[in-house]
């Protein structure tokens, strides 16, 4: 016969409804109480029944949060279209969405969207992550303590107990824009990296990525890396001091966000022509910019499956515990050029 909560709620010396909390994520346990439960759950070989799970649950609203970095970018607004389409279909299902939406990358305030959501009750965390110790170590008190289960998307952060990533395999991305430019520059030239946060760690591995597939090409010469924070008019001035400072720039590599802003500058500065443009994200501007000759490549990374998916799979696994099958759930680097968009 299994061990049941009764059982460990004795032995822990704690009622059963705080061991019941601490099991399944409901509201708040002293985490050093909820320490030590997991501990004798763990010690008596303790697991939860999928069908009383699922019974229990289907009892109240599942509560699934979502929390969204960068939100106003034309790329997050794929995701969140993704987003809006998982809450429609969990909401048949007995369960609401609640999304916490972030102007800029910031690990604090991801935080502070984190303890926003779990005071209102979720039982579960999708977000964009940003590299910091602070973030690593909450997600990993919610997964160890609180039993609340995080899945990362669009962009991952390491060392964590989170469920999964879904996103793009951003290294080798990155290795694969530097490919399609030493093939655009014949091996040669000059390549301005503009990115958009030093601190995300998507745009991180895209840029070692390509850095790293440079050095296979001699003839290539990175310059120093520049972050524009996901802005078109920072993307426009550091572009257009770029082409001052280097007049035989051949080509940019932008890594997110201020495409707009370096097509701008180019136009301004008469240099299109001269200079190839590989971009990511497939969003209506980014199209309308291919089509007209400003972007020479755009890298697609599946926005609507990046927000689509991660709801759905925390749905799965608070209702029966299943885990993803893998742990990096890698979305397609899609290359699109004028003639196949």
């Amino acid at each position: 016969m299994g061990v049941t909560l009764k059982q460990i709620a004795e032995i822990a010396g704690v009622s059963r409804g705080t061991v019941d909390r601490t099991m399944h994520g409901r509201g708040r346990v002293n985490p050093e109480t909820a320490k030590r439960i997991l501990e004798i759950a763990s010690e008596l070989g303790y697991r939860p029944n999928p069908v009383g799970r699922a019974l229990a649950l289907t009892r109240k609203t599942i509560l699934i949060g979502i929390i969204v970095q960068s939100s106003s970018t034309p790329f997050m607004k794929l995701v969140i279209e993704g987003i809006q389409k998982a809450s429609e279909e969990l909401h048949d299902l007995g369960a609401e969405v609640l999304t916490e939406f972030l102007e800029s990358v910031d690990a604090k305030q991801t935080i502070e969207a984190m303890d926003r959501l779990i005071d209102k009750g979720v039982q579960a965390l999708a977000l964009t992550a940003v590299d910091g110790n602070d973030l690593r170590e909450r997600i990993n008190s919610l997964a160890e303590d609180n039993n609340i289960p995080v899945i990362t998307f669009n962009s991952d952060i390491l060392g964590t107990k989170r469920l999964c990533y879904v996103g793009q395999d951003s290294f080798r991305s990155g290795e694969t824009c530097a490919y399609l430019m030493s093939l655009a520059l014949r091996g040669s030239g000059k390549v301005f990296p503009l990115t958009g946060h030093l601190t995300n760690v998507a745009h991180q591995q895209r840029y070692l990525g390509f850095a790293k597939e440079c050095e296979a090409h001699p003839g290539i010469e990175l310059l120093p890396l520049q972050p524009c924070f996901d802005k078109d008019h920072y993307a426009y001035e550091l572009t257009m001091h770029a082409l001052r400072e280097y007049p035989d720039l051949s080509g940019i590599f932008v890594i997110a966000n201020g495409q707009s802003g370096v097509c701008q500058a180019l136009m301004d500065a008469k240099k299109k022509s001269q200079v190839s443009l590989i971009a990511y994200d497939l969003t209506p501007q980014n199209r309308q910019h291919l089509l007209e000759g400003h972007i020479d490549i755009l890298i697609g990374q599946g926005a609507f499956q990046q927000g689509h998916q991660p709801p759905l799979l925390l749905y799965n696994y608070l209702l029966s515990g299943a885990k993803p099958e893998q742990e990096f759930l890698y979305t397609d680097i899609l290359i699109k050029t004028k003639y196949n968009l």
